[in-house]
């Protein structure tokens, strides 16, 4: 693996960037306006633009990791300027050198974990299909339909766990001829890229390359919109390979659709969807959740006030997943209100970053009995 060092390329890109905003950028202000940031404490995005433009910028300051990549800032911004770029590349150049505040030391422990077992929680490598344990669960082999690439927070975390199982029990009911990676599957790297450490997001995607090719994989379907932005449109990019990508909430529309998979119970629920921001407003898939819940009798669906392409961010991304949160600080606490507002008995939604930080919330906001919180594919467990 390259030795993380100063980056020339994070050089080069705050200086390109910080052109681009100085040529484009006229402080409209509309960043500070819609980022989630400023619903719970002052934040100036364009503050932060303007100092990386005249290279003013502290890397040593925590408001550079503040940024959630959540994409608000960059669909609003009518003249184009690249904010999450530039908010990358300067954590590229503080990783380089090394400098993280207090508040984000934790980056350090998760690099530490990933370079040594390939995953950020630092559980053992020969752990990581542990959750598959007792299920119809082959490992991939050539030939085989599609690949599932469960990620790092399925295959550790108990309450992710469970999405896991709902996958696998689902596409065994549709008679899917898949497989997992057992051991062999690394994190897809997406969320220390976002750290800015750049040389550690190629090792683990090189990785990963690798061994789809010498296993033959040829379609992969993956439970996180994190592990499904970066197959998609990261590693094709960086790495000029191609695979077929599906996010499981897109998978099972299309089983639906093709007959394949049968809903044959009510859910007599009233819920409401959260679309996460690399499933959405990142990647614009917005349809296709939504109607494969509607195509389940009994359940209501009621849309929050923020949805699709306003959907708000839960605070997750851009590596914010691995950063502690002061309680006050968490727009996942916002977006559970909002999720109340809607009269919801259950908060759907298809993203474990999104499950994370909402179950924590409930926890926080004391809302165990008044609202759950489950991934598209527990509700379609329940109903097939």
């Amino acid at each position: 693996m390259e030795t993380v060092t100063p980056f020339k390329e994070a050089i080069d890109e705050i200086k390109e960037n910080g052109a681009d905003a100085a040529k484009f950028c006229y402080q409209c202000g509309k960043c500070d306006t819609v980022c989630p940031w400023n619903r719970v404490r002052t934040f100036s995005m364009r503050k932060l633009i303007r100092e990386a433009t005249f290279g003013l910028t502290e890397i040593e300051h925590e408001e550079i990791w503040r940024c959630t990549t959540c994409g608000l800032c960059a669909q609003q911004c009518p003249r184009d300027v690249k904010q999450i770029v530039n908010m990358v590349a300067l954590r590229k150049f503080a990783t380089g050198y090394g400098v993280f505040p207090a508040a984000v030391k934790s980056v350090r422990t998760v690099t530490a974990n990933l370079v040594a077992d390939g995953n950020p929680f630092g559980e053992a490598r020969t752990k990581r299909a542990d959750w598959a344990e007792g299920l119809s669960v082959k490992t991939f082999a050539e030939g085989m339909e599609v690949l599932y690439f469960p990620g790092c927070y399925l295959s550790y975390d108990p309450r992710l766990k469970k999405v896991a199982v709902a996958t696998v029990n689902i596409l065994n009911k549709a008679g899917v001829d898949f497989g997992i990676l057992d051991p062999k599957e690394n994190c897809c790297g997406e969320s220390i890229r976002k750290t800015g450490n750049e040389s550690l997001f190629k090792h683990l995607a090189r990785e990963n390359i690798k061994t789809w090719i010498e296993n033959g994989v040829k379609k992969i379907v993956v439970s996180s919109p994190h592990c499904y932005h970066t197959f998609k449109n990261e590693y094709p990019e960086e790495f000029k390979v191609n695979f077929e990508v599906i996010h499981i909430a897109q998978y099972l529309f299309e089983l639906i659709n093709e007959g394949r998979l049968s809903i044959s119970k009510e859910y007599g629920k009233k819920i409401t969807y959260h679309d996460p921001c690399y499933l959405g407003r990142h990647n614009g898939i917005y349809a296709e959740p939504r109607e494969t819940l509607k195509k389940i009798p009994g359940l209501e669906l009621n849309e929050m006030a923020e949805s699709r392409e306003n959907s708000l961010c839960c605070g997750g991304g851009g590596g914010r997943i691995w950063i502690e949160t002061p309680k006050s600080d968490r727009f996942s606490n916002l977006r559970l209100e909002q999720a109340l507002e809607t009269g919801a008995e259950v908060l759907v939604t298809a993203c474990p970053y999104c499950i994370t930080n909402f179950e924590d919330s409930r926890i926080v906001l004391n809302y165990d009995d008044v609202i759950q919180v489950k991934d598209i594919t527990e509700i379609i467990q329940e109903v097939i």
